[in-house]
């Protein structure tokens, strides 16, 4: 189906302007009637170009995600029927752009389109996991269910996202403050002291000469240096978003040191499961559940495993096995996966296992944090502390050079 933007009439003469998707121009037309609207002006958009541009800029809040599917999921519980829950939740939400979008979502399935149909034409808002959930709810009967897991997965990802922001706020802003206070000091500081050792006259230590050099070259090259820097910068990040970047990043993640791959490997381990439960417990075939889990990973090196995973799945081996030759899943998801499957109660064991994971990120996080910090504040002071030695080491002769200028 193609996007028509349109400006039309309705019974009381009020003009609205929106969106519609339709077939074709005249069925966007015969949607727009059967609405009560007279469309006046009706042109095809294009999805990746004007429609592109529009979204661009636009972000619904998990939040605002959460409550949305919260509140679907009652509205059907309630007895409610599809198009009049949309109707009210269009109304009271509070997020323009969603209103929209849930406007455009209750006009395809007025349109005959079905509600995992409706959103799958939205991935900027609907993704594919919410998308196939959704789909599973209504295959089974259960749509008001699935809706509550999707809620519930919100809040799950939501909150770890906030742990992993929240642990590297601190790091993030010494670093920042420390790289100002240095080019301030090169910039600033160092001239001043720079002017004295040349009235003065005699050999500078190595020490100060190498920082009175960085400092010249600063402030008399500054503006190819900093753009140099940002086009350094954003140039890694295009590089990384690449295909070949993307692989190598991700690999780099999962060895860092000082336990921050492990944290990394915890963090895409509780991702996974939580999301691999979500869709099961949703009734997705486990098939297309290990696909999706796996794309929504975060990781390349996990989502290459979890791959090779569903491969070994659909030629009829136990999901167990593959995790056990596959040395990037930690022994415990493979053991409690095999148990699930034993037992019949995959699901639970998926849950139980992301909720151990989301724990241990916690815990090492907390332990991360007391590692980074200590060794951020040495860096600071050693940044600093190489320049204020620096211009230290001459004081030490300049009673000597005073004489000799005497």
């Amino acid at each position: 189906m193609a996007g028509f933007a349109y400006s039309a009439i309705g019974f009381d003469g009020v003009e609205t302007v929106g969106e519609i998707h339709a077939p074709d121009l005249e069925a966007a037309r015969e949607q727009l009637r059967v609405r009560g609207l007279l469309a006046r002006d009706i042109s095809e958009i294009s999805a990746s170009g004007e429609d592109g541009f529009r979204t661009a800029f636009k972000k619904i809040k998990p939040r605002s995600m959460q409550v949305f599917s919260r509140q679907f999921a009652t509205m059907i519980e309630a007895g409610l029927n599809i198009v009049a829950s949309l109707v009210i939740l269009e109304e009271q939400t509070d997020d323009v752009y969603l209103a929209e979008v849930i406007a455009e979502i209750r006009a395809d399935v007025e349109g005959g389109l079905l509600l995992s149909q409706a959103m799958a034409r939205h991935p900027k808002v609907f993704n594919e996991l919410y998308v196939s959930m959704v789909q599973a709810g209504e295959a089974s009967g259960m749509l008001d269910n699935v809706l509550d897991r999707a809620a519930d997965q919100i809040e799950k990802e939501t909150k770890l996202k906030r742990r992993v922001k929240g642990a590297m706020v601190y790091p993030t802003v010494v670093f920042t403050f420390a790289c100002l206070v240095l080019v301030a000091m090169l910039m600033f500081i160092v001239p001043i002291f720079a002017k004295i050792f040349v009235e003065l006259h005699g050999q500078l230590p190595f020490l100060t000469r190498v920082v009175l050099k960085a400092s010249d070259l600063l402030r008399e090259r500054w503006y190819i240096i900093f753009p140099l820097i940002a086009l350094l910068v954003w140039g890694g990040l295009r590089y990384k978003r690449t295909e070949g970047g993307r692989q190598k990043w991700d690999q780099f993640k999962l060895r860092i040191p000082l336990k921050i791959g492990e944290v990394v490997l915890k963090v895409t381990m509780a991702r996974l499961l939580r999301t691999l439960a979500t869709l099961v417990a949703a009734g997705v075939d486990i098939i297309k559940a290990l696909d999706i889990a796996g794309s929504t990973a975060g990781n390349w090196v996990v989502e290459r495993a979890l791959m090779e995973t569903r491969i070994k799945v659909q030629e009829g081996v136990p999901i167990a096995e593959p995790l056990t030759a596959d040395p990037t899943f930690p022994p415990m998801v493979s053991q409690m996966v095999r148990i699930g499957e034993e037992t019949g109660e995959l699901e639970q064991m998926l849950s139980k296992i992301a909720d151990f994971y989301e724990d241990e990120v916690d815990a090492a996080i907390q332990s991360l944090t007391s590692i980074i910090e200590p060794l951020m504040m040495i860096g600071v002071g050693f940044m600093v502390g190489i320049i204020i030695i620096s211009m230290y080491l001459p004081m030490f002769k300049l009673m000597q050079l005073i004489g000799n200028q005497q």
